[in-house]
């Protein structure tokens, strides 16, 4: 086999290695990266990201079928030892592109489809050969469900202390239970102390099967109450947190579902045509707005009823968090930023590697150089 052969790995490969610190330390990095750094307060061996902003493809005449293509470097940044935990590597950059098609009515098929589909290129930096191939559609709705951990992290839970994602108690709404809802009720459950977790879908049926699985597989120590809710004013009423993801064209919640007088935050991740449609105006117009990356909001919350506030990665370097009493919404964009994934990717590729040794993949030259293996695994 030539040695210019990309390397692959499949779904079951990454799969595998996924867990919620090593996603959520990668995400967290990688929004930091993001940030424009000003060269007086943060020198330049500071990790650094170069993304334009994603394209879209309609594929055909049909409503509903996209093409993302995302391309990104990443700079001077260093992960984790995989053999050793809290070590870093050395520095390193990396090349690559994420391509990702929506197609909404996948669901619906017999037999059904995720409506997300999503491939990551690796390339080598220095000649920009293609290095290697990952399925990238778990990484993709982790990666989604990650951003929204840590910004709940900084957003809500820093504004009560520098510990309180470790002591606080919180009650959190799920509105939304496909693929991405559930993916956000098991983390949040998994990352953060839930006290009650209610659920809601436009067909409470669905709900409730969520509700049914998630308590079954609660640790049996849990004190995590769930909740299937026939209503989002019911659901969201006294949560603290809110994780939205639907594809919703008009709003799903308004002002008037929202915990009286107290701080509430909310992660809208839906995939709608509009990326901020799930919530009401009057939300909007009380909240202060959080991003992921400046370039890719301005392109595509062109009419959000709110100012943009700061990026995520800003909130974190600076930890200018918002009062207890705010309303904060953190507006992903989806399928956004690979400089993000790519953090992610190369901790997960990393572990991947080591799993899959057997096989004799090997690295050279770092993630820079050649990844060499099997064309499938």
């Amino acid at each position: 086999m030539s040695s210019s052969t990309p390397a692959y790995y499949n779904a079951d490969a990454v799969r595998q290695v996924l867990s919620w610190p090593l996603v959520n330390r990668a995400v967290e990095t990688a929004l930091v990266a993001i940030v424009k750094q000003d060269a007086e307060t943060h020198p330049q061996s500071t990790s650094f990201a170069c993304q334009p902003k994603r394209s879209f493809t309609a594929c055909g005449k049909e409503p509903g079928r996209i093409l993302f293509t995302m391309p990104a470097y990443v700079g001077n940044y260093s992960l984790e030892s995989p053999k050793s935990p809290g070590d870093a590597q050395q520095s390193r950059s990396t090349l690559a592109c994420k391509l990702v098609t929506s197609f909404r009515e996948n669901p619906a098929r017999d037999p059904p489809l995720p409506s997300i589909h999503a491939h990551v290129l690796l390339f080598d930096n220095q000649t920009g050969q293609l290095s290697a191939i990952m399925e990238g559609t778990d990484l993709t709705t982790w990666r989604t469900v990650s951003a929204s951990l840590v910004a709940t992290k900084y957003l809500y839970f820093r504004r009560f202390g520098s510990q309180a994602e470790l002591e606080r108690s919180i009650n959190v709404a799920i509105v939304g239970c496909g693929v991405q809802g559930q993916l956000h009720a098991a983390a949040f459950c998994a990352n953060f102390r839930v006290k009650q977790l209610n659920l809601y879908n436009r067909t409470l049926a669905k709900a409730q099967v969520l509700a049914d699985e998630l308590q079954r597989t609660l640790d049996t120590e849990s004190e995590t109450q769930v909740k299937a809710c026939s209503s989002a004013h019911e659901a969201c009423q006294d949560a603290d947190v809110i994780c939205i993801a639907t594809y919703a064209k008009e709003s799903v919640i308004q002002f008037a579902d929202l915990k009286a007088k107290q701080g509430v935050h909310i992660n809208a991740v839906g995939a709608g045509e509009v990326h901020f449609s799930e919530l009401a105006p009057d939300i909007y117009h009380q909240a202060k707005v959080y991003v992921d990356c400046y370039t890719n909001a301005e392109a595509e919350l062109v009419g959000l009823p709110a100012p943009i506030t700061a990026e995520v990665g800003q909130i974190i370097l600076s930890e200018n968090y918002p009062k207890e009493t705010e309303i904060t919404i953190f507006q992903s964009m989806g399928a956004f930023l690979l400089s993000l994934l790519n953090y992610m990717t190369i901790s997960v590729f990393f572990k991947v590697i080591l799993k899959f040794t057997s096989h004799c993949f090997y690295l050279r030259h770092g993630l820079g150089g050649r990844l060499c293996g099997p064309g499938g695994s």
